[in-house]
């Protein structure tokens, strides 16, 4: 038997990286399985069926420009904005104004995007009139949520 002895000489250095790296790709593999594996049913099943914030319909909210009337006209279903447009816009009041329909289409696909009023963004140069519009706008839906159940009903 003439075997050759071989002698395998391992770096302590070497040993502790390997370590490392393995630990870290364990660490690693756990992780995505956290991030990855769903959720409790119950959780899933309230984020599938969200719950009723507006009464559908359409609600309009009138502003006075210059003696001239202008509706902001909101349309929701259950859950969602659907639109938001300017109803009876006269010619007048967009010569005087000539921001108003600019800064509402800019208000208006925000709104629609978002399905939210929150983080709104419009410019320095229309500050104030996209600031009236957003009222206008919040007021209608406002009008179109759905009342809570714990608020008294007012008398009218």
């Amino acid at each position: 038997m003439s075997s050759k002895t071989k002698i395998v000489v391992l770096h302590l250095k070497e040993l502790i990286y390997t370590g490392i790296f393995a630990l870290l790709g364990i660490l690693f593999i756990i992780l995505l399985i956290i991030m990855f594996v769903p959720k409790d049913k119950k959780e899933n099943s309230a984020v599938e069926t969200p719950s009723a914030s507006y009464v559908p319909g359409i609600y309009t909210t009138s502003l006075i420009l210059n003696d001239n009337a202008v509706d902001v006209e909101v349309t929701v279903d259950e859950t969602n904005i659907n639109d938001i447009r300017i109803v009876n816009l006269d010619e007048a009041v967009t010569t005087m104004f000539p921001l108003l329909e600019p800064s509402f289409d800019d208000l208006a696909s925000q709104i629609i995007k978002n399905q939210s009023l929150d983080s709104i963004t419009y410019s320095d140069d229309n500050k104030y009139t996209s600031m009236v519009l957003l009222n206008a706008i919040k007021t209608s839906l406002e009008k179109a949520a759905v009342p809570s159940p714990s608020a008294s009903p007012s008398p009218t």
